[in-house]
């Protein structure tokens, strides 16, 4: 039997982009469905994502500090791992997460239903499950159904030792050689957790810069803090993968490369692709760019004016934090507000050991525009915070124009990079220069002084090193 419902707004996608806007949705009164394709809500990023993955990552990072403070002394005994346990603690915290975001929907009065949907017409969906169908009428429709790992055509994907990310967040196994196709985040996060483990990892990229988002002074410090953890080889590509009993025998063509290696699992990890598959978007004109994703304005509509997309279906970045910005307009438009998504910047963090994160302009990007531009670049070894809590492999570059001394960039590499590239990225936002972060009185000892220091060595008012040039304050 055929169900009919109406609707105000109707959202395909319950990751963070679809669950937030239902939710913003329901606050500013508007009568909201939301449909997913499986039973929780959350997407990718809750359930096979984000945050199993920082969850394995904080496992990571307890290990390596453990064993760096055999370096003054103290020593723990080689970790016991049990894996059943660890995934037991890992899923306990995705099912708080997934049961508070069903109690949040059912106390705004969401209508869920869980089904595989597509379009009939520009203002009606129909949503099939295994025990029925709906017809959904709807006047605004938000389409927010996210991403998946893309595979490569040549590999037996049917073997169950050939992982994307979801099976590696898995962990049913400790692979003791673990080759990783893809040096991207999830390539590098992945690396760090399983090098963490006591695998021995390999990562083969086939581009020849690394991370090309960052600038090479801020990449070559994380490649040198990961020398003696894994491996990454640049300008390489798998040339044949065979699988055998004993294991995956892959070849490689690129430098220092040695061929016929024997893995026990092999993770691919290089990108992912929009989900818009089967949703009948070509049937009512909805139009795709050249990759794929849905095209759509800076009101984040596509060409049919009353259904929107947000989230990775409309491409880079493809970030949570994004799409989450995003669902709060998109709502808001919806209910009338006269509202833009029109972000200066996005910050990026790969959730590493240690972490590297960079938002606004990078040097390739402003010399690219034209700008004029000065870099700022503190060494975490000049940090007493840094010393005490023995991390200091580390860096923080500050980027500003020149002609008004406002902030356009940064990047930082080392411990909580992500938390600390924040206040970069307010001040951004803000429109801050050099003399407002540099007066900004910061806690110490902090690594966020690191980003006061760097102000103040671009106007040449820093103390805590040796001025390289003569101070910009009047």
């Amino acid at each position: 039997m055929r169900q009919n419902i109406e609707a105000e707004v109707l959202i395909l996608g319950s990751g963070p982009a679809g669950y937030s806007a239902a939710f913003r949705c329901a606050d500013l009164g508007l009568d909201t469905v939301l449909i997913e394709r499986y039973s929780k809500l959350g997407g990718v990023c809750l359930n096979v994502g984000c945050i199993p993955s920082k969850a394995l990552l904080h496992i990571a990072k307890v290990i390596k500090q453990a064993n760096d403070l055999s370096e003054v002394g103290i020593f723990f005994n080689k970790p016991s791992i049990d894996l059943k346990k660890v995934q037991i603690w890992k899923t306990s915290i995705v099912n708080k997460l997934t049961h508070s975001l069903f109690n949040l929907s059912k106390k705004r009065n969401i209508r869920f239903i869980e089904g595989t949907a597509y379009f009939e017409s520009d203002h009606n969906v129909i949503v099939e499950n295994c025990k029925n169908e709906f017809n959904i009428s709807f006047k605004n429709a938000v389409i927010a159904t996210g991403s998946s790992s893309i595979q490569i055509p040549s590999f037996p994907i049917e073997d169950s030792r050939i992982w994307d990310s979801s099976d590696a967040l898995e962990i049913k196994n400790i692979p003791d050689r673990f080759l990783i196709v893809g040096g991207g985040i999830i390539g590098l996060e992945m690396a760090t957790i399983y090098s963490a483990l006591g695998s021995i990892v390999d990562i083969v990229d086939r581009f020849n810069v690394f991370l090309p988002s960052v600038d090479s002074d801020i990449s070559k410090v994380y490649m040198k803090s990961i020398n003696k953890k894994f491996n990454v080889f640049l300008n390489t590509h798998i040339t044949s993968l065979e699988a055998k009993d004993d294991g995956l025998i892959v070849s490689m063509a690129g430098e220092n490369i040695k061929n016929n290696v024997c893995y026990n699992n092999v993770l691919v990890a290089i990108g992912r692709s929009p989900n818009t598959k089967n949703l009948g978007l070509d049937q009512i004109g909805i139009k795709l760019n050249k990759s794929g994703f849905i095209e759509i304005n800076n009101q984040l509509r596509t060409n049919i004016s009353n259904i929107y997309a947000i989230g990775d279906v409309t491409g880079f970045p493809m970030l949570a934090h994004k799409a989450i910005h995003e669902s709060h307009i998109v709502a808001e438009v919806i209910s009338g507000k006269n509202h833009y998504f029109e972000p200066k910047v996005i910050p990026s963090v790969a959730y590493t050991d240690p972490e590297i994160a960079w938002v606004g302009l990078n040097e390739k990007d402003a010399i690219k525009s034209k700008i004029d531009y000065e870099t700022s670049i503190i060494p975490w070894n000049v940090s007493g915070r840094a010393h005490a809590s023995n991390c200091t492999v580390g860096m923080t570059k500050l980027i500003f124009n020149k002609k008004n001394n406002q902030v356009i960039g940064g990047a930082i590499v080392g411990e909580n990079a992500g938390e600390l590239i924040n206040e970069v990225t307010l001040a951004i936002e803000m429109g801050c220069d050099a003399e407002d972060l540099s007066l900004t009185i910061h806690a110490h000892p902090t690594l966020s002084e690191s980003i006061c220091l760097a102000s103040e060595i671009f106007q040449g008012t820093a103390t805590d090193l040796l001025n390289a040039k003569k101070s910009t304050v009047v």
